[in-house]
């Protein structure tokens, strides 16, 4: 099965090797996004415009995958503090709906570019 490059411009370019998204057949792996704005590619100010940038961002590049968020089967969640853990059920009710993606949600030393939160997730279309 022939792998195929995603990526948007609605999103932060890759800083690294890597692709924003890569998709294999139904599949779609969504690389870890943290709350850099795709325009300036500058960090959001504080948890609760992270976490919602960090969504925007892989709302973004399902998007250029032919996709949604309702789409994803996994969603990671990283975090430098898990006390803001709440935040992110939060902001997920606004991006997400029933049935939710299985999920988990991982405490973190550091991420890049000091970000607060990353996320990543895997989508199956059909």
């Amino acid at each position: 099965m022939p792998k195929a490059v995603i990526s948007t411009l609605h999103a932060p370019s890759a800083i690294g090797t890597y692709s924003q998204a890569v998709r294999c057949g139904n599949t779609i792996y969504l690389s870890g996004q943290i709350g850099l704005d795709p325009a300036t590619m500058q960090l959001a100010e504080g948890i609760d415009a992270q976490v919602r940038r960090v969504f925007d961002n892989l709302k973004a590049v399902a998007a250029a995958a032919g996709g949604s968020l309702d789409d994803a089967a996994k969603l990671t969640i990283y975090l430098t503090d898990l006390a803001h853990f709440a935040k992110v059920n939060e902001a997920m009710a606004a991006y997400f709906n029933q049935p939710y993606p299985a999920r988990a949600a991982v405490g973190v030393a550091s991420l890049p570019r000091g970000a607060l939160v990353e996320a990543d997730a895997i989508l199956v279309i059909q």
